[in-house]
């Protein structure tokens, strides 16, 4: 059993990674000021996250990510879904992503120098389920055995969904990392990246050492890369600088625009700090990561901006 990451980077200078989904939604028109975030476009538009998909390929992203972020069993039961319903969402939503990359994959146009695109399944942390903010905090009631139970169950239906691995994003505290590390045991044929929400250059949301939580992931056998998202742009030097001090598995790294998100309202602020992606995204190669999107508020234009700014320089 191979890195599937690891076939494209030895294709490839990087693994391109897609930009934002729910907030490209937003930019469409969706409203999704609402506890499901993107996942409620999965009930509503599905055709508009097959689009945003295929629209990131086009753009030259070497994965897709899922609109699983928000899906769990509990935030579709509020909505009066039964526990198969939820499931059959949940496998929906890589069904839309593998029916975009198959779309893309069938144009010979688009295999030249192309490698055959992935499909990473999202698993959003506690507190995107919560929908307060929290994973931006870490500041959970639930221990790490909480948390595995919380997990256990969407984790075993993404794991089985045919997508090429897991993304496991915006983990803001080492305690949801060990969390999906027991439950990644649990599955020993999948792969996953573990990616984390960062308060500055060198500790996670929660405070604790974004180093430790590197090496604790970064040595799991089923680790496919360990990064950095939904993180301010000015701090991913540093971050990349400690991850490849830590491990020798890939670095991933798809930071947000820089602007801060209120939890209360649904709504971003602050300053843009993206408008220079491709140079950034050269400075981030440079320092080492070899996995490289773009989080919320990013467009497909930015991921453009990645490719043209490394594997068209």
């Amino acid at each position: 059993m191979r890195n599937p990451l690891r076939e494209i980077l030895d294709r490839q200078l990087i693994a391109v990674l897609d930009g934002a989904l729910a907030t490209e939604l937003e930019a469409r028109g969706c409203d999704l000021r609402d506890p499901l975030w993107s996942a409620r476009v999965l009930i509503e538009q599905p055709d508009l996250i097959r689009q945003v998909h295929a629209d990131y390929f086009a753009a030259g992203a070497d994965v897709a990510t899922t609109a699983s972020y928000q899906a769990t069993f509990e935030g579709f039961a509020r909505r009066g879904f039964t526990e198969s319903q939820a499931a059959d969402l949940m496998r929906k939503s890589v069904t839309l992503a593998a029916e975009a990359r198959e779309a893309f994959w069938a144009d010979p146009a688009n295999r030249v120098k192309r490698v055959r695109p992935l499909v990473a399944a999202s698993v959003g942390p506690y507190g995107a389920y919560l929908a307060d903010g929290s994973e931006y905090r870490g500041d959970y009631a639930l221990d790490e055995d909480g948390l595995v139970a919380f997990h256990r169950a969407r984790f075993g239906v993404l794991a089985a969904s045919g997508a090429d691995l897991l993304a496991c994003e915006t983990i803001p505290c080492l305690s949801e990392a060990r969390a999906l590390l027991r439950l990644l045991d649990d599955h020993p044929v999948t792969w996953a990246w573990i990616s984390f929400s960062c308060k500055d250059g060198a500790h996670l949301s929660s405070g604790e050492s974004f180093s430790e939580a590197a090496v604790l992931t970064g040595t799991h056998p089923q680790v496919a890369a360990v990064g950095v998202n939904c993180t301010a742009p000015r701090f991913i030097p540093a971050l990349i600088h400690a991850a490849r001090a830590a491990t020798n598995t890939p670095v991933a790294v798809y930071p947000n625009s820089g602007e801060a998100y209120d939890p209360v309202t649904k709504t971003w602020h602050g300053e843009r700090a993206c408008d220079a992606y491709a140079v950034e995204a050269r400075s981030w190669f440079d320092a080492g990561a070899r996995v490289i999107g773009g989080c919320c508020r990013t467009t497909p234009a930015h991921i453009r901006a990645v490719v043209e700014g490394i594997l068209s320089a």
